[in-house]
């Protein structure tokens, strides 16, 4: 057997994220269309990769009906201009779409089945809410196998609170306030609009463009905060303004065997480490990425204290603050999300976790001083996903 081949993250980019509803900007835009720009402008940004040399096209959504139907990484795949001969498929893992369309794809490489593959997602929670059309087996209740609120991902947050009572809401929502703030500055300072790809959009006005992530508050304040209702539970902790919003958007990247990028002269922007997912409490589903992460840097031969940059999905402000509390990190950890995360920027499910490493690996970039990252993530029914990647840019430490 050969040895498994190392795999590596050629690049990636994002739609900007949309509001979900009839007032985002992509209401009147197809999810298959989100993603098909996606692919192109990522295509177009690496001309040197041949079209036809492709080996497969794994797109991410949860909920694959309508637009986001039809095994959307084929359809993506012909509607993105792709060789008739380039295969693709579609993946569900909730959140974790992305991530999964990832790994997939390396596992494919590792294994030597494949030089180079693109992973994504896509989420149009306006047209597609989570859940929609769902039936879940009455099992799940009966025999009590979850609880009903298990099914909310609101609940499951306000579970965490209960769980841990030092996860205050002040903590939250302060947490939540620093993450609008860092979004605002990485704007402001042109960190994001590189990876970003515009998308023509159409409304009662006419045309308009999409240049940037369309919820982000950076007048936020923690009094504005304070005041907003608790929607889960009568005084309860979690609040609009301390969780990511219902939005719609997509994401596309390159991921290669290091010999096929060598090959076609493709950029290495990070090497995979190891990945891991694991399975909580569907209740608590927030705390996925304790166990994801605990068993990735095992896989790796590493500990927490290796990684000098966390990106994490932040579908709850207190999902986050509980992995930081496991793992001993402060709230403020300059370490993780610099720029902001998805309580600033938006959380279109299945696409999120590529988000995560482009965030990443433009911050290895700038830091040659740091060896290794860590994306995680929450997923909904009580998972966790982890991914461990190595700066190609590494120095030494400073």
């Amino acid at each position: 057997m050969a040895e498994k081949a190392e795999v590596v993250f050629v690049d990636g980019v994002r739609t900007p994220f949309g509001r979900a509803g009839e007032k985002g900007m992509y209401w009147n835009t197809r999810a298959d269309d989100l993603v098909v720009k996606a692919m192109i402008g990522l295509l177009e940004r690496n001309p040197g990769l041949p079209k036809d040399r492709i080996d497969d096209v794994a797109i991410a959504a949860t909920t694959q009906t309508g637009d986001q139907g039809l095994t959307l990484g084929r359809t993506a795949a012909l509607l993105a201009g792709l060789p008739k001969s380039v295969p693709g498929y579609a993946i569900d893992r909730m959140c974790a779409g992305a991530m999964t369309a990832v790994t997939n794809i390396a596992g494919g490489i590792a294994f030597g089945a494949y030089d180079i593959g693109i992973a994504g997602g896509v989420e149009h929670m306006g047209r597609h809410p989570m859940g929609f059309g769902a039936d879940p087996n009455p099992r799940f209740l009966a025999e009590k196998l979850v609880s009903g609120e298990a099914l909310n991902m609101g609940n499951t947050a306000e579970r965490i609170h209960d769980r841990f009572p030092q996860l205050t809401k002040e903590r939250s929502d302060r947490y939540a306030m620093r993450s609008q703030q860092k979004a605002a500055a990485a704007y402001e300072n042109g960190k994001l609009q590189p990876d970003l790809i515009s998308v023509a959009t159409r409304n009662d006005d006419g045309w308009g463009l999409a240049t940037r992530d369309e919820a982000l508050r950076p007048e936020t304040t923690m009094e504005g905060l304070a005041a907003l209702k608790t929607p889960f539970r009568p005084h309860g902790r979690v609040t609009a303004g301390n969780s990511s919003g219902l939005n719609d958007g997509a994401t596309a990247s390159i991921i290669a065997s290091a010999d096929a990028a060598q090959e076609f002269g493709l950029p290495v922007k990070m090497r995979m480490v190891s990945f891991a997912f694991a399975g909580v409490e569907p209740e608590i589903m927030g705390i996925g990425p304790v166990p994801s992460s605990e068993k990735a840097l095992r896989k790796a031969g590493l500990t927490i204290d290796d990684i000098g940059l966390f990106e994490l999905n932040e579908a709850f402000a207190v999902q986050v603050l509980s992995l930081l509390d496991h793992f001993g990190i402060d709230d403020e950890d300059p370490r993780v999300n610099q720029w902001g995360g998805a309580i600033a920027f938006g959380h279109p499910l299945a696409s999120s976790g590529v988000r995560l490493m482009i965030q990443l690996a433009a911050q290895f970039q700038e830091h040659p001083e740091v060896r290794y990252g860590l994306t995680a993530m929450c997923v909904g029914l009580g998972q966790g996903g982890s991914v461990i990647w190595e700066n190609p840019n590494y120095k030494g430490a400073k």
